[in-house]
């Protein structure tokens, strides 16, 4: 499975980035595939170890924080392998294919 989350802790000021920095660690220190962009992190694994990686990153996100919110989008395909990257190699594909 791939997950693409966003975590925000509620109530600790305008910026989020040292909240999201630490749930980034989390992901990075997980061993899973994953990338971080602007908006989402997105990694990929087996369901339980995803939604580990997941369910720590928002506890490391809300330290200090009584609400945190988390936006998740998950793509669920048995038998798929490195579709993080394979995904995105189909569209630049088909883009090539456009022109």
């Amino acid at each position: 499975m791939i997950v693409a989350f966003s975590v925000a802790p509620l109530g600790t000021g305008e910026s989020v980035t040292p909240a999201v920095a630490r749930a980034v660690k989390v992901v990075r220190e997980s061993g899973l595939p994953n990338e971080t962009s602007a908006m989402f992190t997105t990694v990929e694994g087996e369901w339980d170890e995803v939604m580990d990686v997941v369910r720590r990153a928002v506890e490391a996100a809300g330290e200090g924080a009584s609400r945190v919110t988390l936006t998740l989008k998950a793509d669920i395909r048995e038998g798929v392998t490195d579709a993080l990257h394979g995904k995105v190699e189909a569209v630049e594909r088909e883009i090539g294919n456009l022109q």
